[in-house]
Parts: structure tokens; sequence; C-alpha cells
């Protein structure tokens, strides 16, 4: 019912995707890879949508990871195959990640303990085929993962070789490429991630353990991949189809790269305060940057002069950065446009994407929901 619609029709607080810019960051990543010599793994959890899979994977379908299983099932019933469900194995799906390894040519789960390879090895597969599992290192982000100096890290990966299952690669994701500010901070991190990965990939060979791939990823790293990324079997980026606000301040991008905004209407004319009211609270942009940024929660879209001051559920407090604000400028009913912090929370946020080209809607994309 949308298509077609300008985007000043949309009702607000509407999540829009410039289609153009989308389709060129995902152009980008697949060539970036291709010279490095790597594959490319996209990982869906910023967008959770059949149609961003397609552009990010080239219209292949194949080789994608995702972060919960209601993405899972999403993309398998969507046509997608070789899926890697890379969350540390949670017990109570144990049996769902059964039904789609037991469905598709290659789904794989990740494990980084002994127990969780436990519960893999007490449910073999009715195909008869092994678990395809992954091991989770940690290489300096410190959220989930055995360090791989840890002697257990060698033990663990050899169990997973042994059995009803195998060991189909290793994984480490370089968060800490977030806490990065520019191209050289990132490369720091990619080297250090890689490094890691690979001294870890030769302790596996000497020791006699297959290990057919090596992965690493964050979209700060892939933006400025370093040649000893091409050593690697595959990386695994997923904000870089949309980029945000965060992103261009970590270096990763450039303003224009940024796909998304959050399209908010004036509802309300305040001067005693010197601000306006809007219909976008933290309900349709997330509260992800806690303010930190100088222009308070989002960037507003040709006025770097406005400040997202503050949010409630449904209702959104700008103010200018200095001075009086003119009211004659922001009429009630006006529409301004967000570009948010955090493009992954924000998108979370939304039913459904209004998905343009030249100012007019051309497809609009419904994420799933849930874990």
């Amino acid at each position: 019912m949308w298509e077609g619609r300008r985007l000043e029709e949309l009702p607000t607080p509407a999540f829009t995707v410039d289609l153009g810019v989308a389709t060129r960051n995902a152009q980008r990543m697949r060539e970036r890879c291709q010279a490095l010599g790597v594959a490319l793994r996209p990982h869906m959890k910023t967008h959770k949508t059949l149609e961003g899979g397609r552009l990010m994977t080239g219209g292949s379908l194949r080789g994608i990871v995702v972060s919960t299983l209601a993405e899972a099932r999403h993309f398998a019933d969507g046509g997608f195959d070789d899926i890697l469900y890379a969350y540390p194995l949670p017990f109570d799906k144990v049996a769902d990640c059964a039904s789609l390894a037991e469905k598709l040519e290659a789904f794989q789960v990740m494990v980084d303990s002994p127990q969780a390879l436990e519960q893999l090895k007490g449910r073999p597969l009715q195909t008869g085929r092994p678990w395809k599992v992954w091991l989770k290192i940690d290489c300096d982000n410190g959220r989930a993962g055995v360090k791989p100096s840890d002697p257990a890290a060698l033990q663990l990966a050899k169990a997973i070789s042994e059995g009803v299952t195998e060991l189909a690669g290793i994984y480490a994701h370089c968060g800490n490429s977030y806490g990065c500010q520019g191209v050289s901070e990132i490369q720091s991190v990619a080297q250090r991630t890689t490094e890691f990965t690979l001294k870890f990939m030769e302790q596996l060979r000497e020791g006699g353990v297959p290990c057919p791939k090596s992965s690493i990823g964050s979209t700060p790293s892939c933006s400025h991949p370093v040649p000893a990324m091409g050593e690697l079997s595959e990386v695994h980026p997923g904000n870089y189809i949309f980029y945000d606000v965060q992103q261009t301040l970590i270096g990763s991008c450039q303003p224009e790269d940024v796909a998304v905004r959050v399209w908010t209407r004036v509802i309300g004319h305040y001067p005693d305060r010197n601000q306006l009211l809007v219909d976008c609270g933290w309900t349709g942009l997330s509260l992800h940057s806690l303010g930190q940024l100088p222009t308070g929660f989002a960037l507003v879209d040709g006025h770097p002069d406005l400040k997202l001051a503050g949010m409630t559920q449904e209702h959104g407090r700008i103010e200018p950065m200095t001075g009086e604000l003119d009211f004659a400028k922001f009429p009630l009913g006006s529409l301004l446009a967000l570009i948010p912090y955090h493009a992954c929370a924000t998108a979370a946020m939304h039913p459904v994407f209004f998905v343009h080209s030249g100012g007019c809607v051309v497809e609009t994309w419904r994420p799933v929901r849930g874990w």
C-alpha cells in the first residue's frame, strides 16, 4: 500500500532506508572481500530481513550469520542456506537447532564451553550427519569465547572434532573495534585479532585437529581491512549495509554512507523552554547513544544546529545548540529526519522499513522479531 508514495506521506515515526546507499554499501563490501581474497559471510542481525539478506549475499542466499533462532528460521524459510547461528549455544534451543540442521544443507552452531558441546553430543542428528560446530574464541573483545592462549581452547577444539560433532571453523568477533577512533586504531584491532586467530589455527594444525575455516569480523575492521586478513577463510560484518552515526565517529564510513533515517513530525511548539516536540521517542529511536553526542540522541539531518535533547517513550524534545529557536522554520506538522546513533538498535524498534529511491517508497521490508 505504500509503494509509490512520497516519504512525506509516511506515518511517523518512520524508519527509512535509502535503497541506493544500502545497495552501494553491500556492493562495496563484496568487492572489498573479493580483493582481499576472503569469503564474505554477512551478519543479518542489523536488518533481519530477507531483502537485506539478498543484497548482502549478492542474491546467492548462501553463507550468512544470524544471532537468533527466529532469524535462522526466517532465513531458512526464505530459501537461505549455510547459516551460522553465531551465539553461544543456549541449552533450551538444542532441539530447534537440530531441526534446522536436519533440514538445511549447512546449519551451523557455536560453542565456547565443554558443557555446551555435551548438549550437542547428547542429541545426534537424525540424518546421521555430524553437527557442524564453530568454536568461539575471545581475542580481547571480552564478551564470549575462550581465550586462544588457554590450553582449554585446544582441548575443546579436539573434543568438537570427535564423535557426532565436527569442527567447522574458528570464529572471533573484534567488537573491541567499536572503541576505536580512526582508521589506524581500527586496523590495529583487526591486525591483533587476525594474528590471534591465525596463531590458534596453526596450533590446531600442529595438534592434528582438522579445521577448515577461520573467521573474524566487525563492520569497522571489515570496512578497513588489513592485508593479513587475506589469510583468513572469511569475515562476518553486519552493520555496514546501513551504517550509522556511531560508525562515522569510529571512522568506518563517511556520513553519506549512512542509509537510514527516522522521520518524525513536529507536534508542539514551546517557546517558554525554547523547544520543539516531535513524535519520536525512544520507542522509535532507542536510547543507545545515551545522549552522549553533542547533538543529543541523534543527528538532525540538515540541521547541525539542532539537538535532540531528550526523549520519553513516544516524545522527543528538540532545541537549538545555541541561541533562540526560530519556530517559523518548523511549523506544526513539518518533518525532520533523525540519523540514528546505532542503526541495529533503531531498526529493532520498527515493524516495517520504508525503502525508498528518489524520495518515493519502492519496497517495504518486514524484519523478523523474537529469539
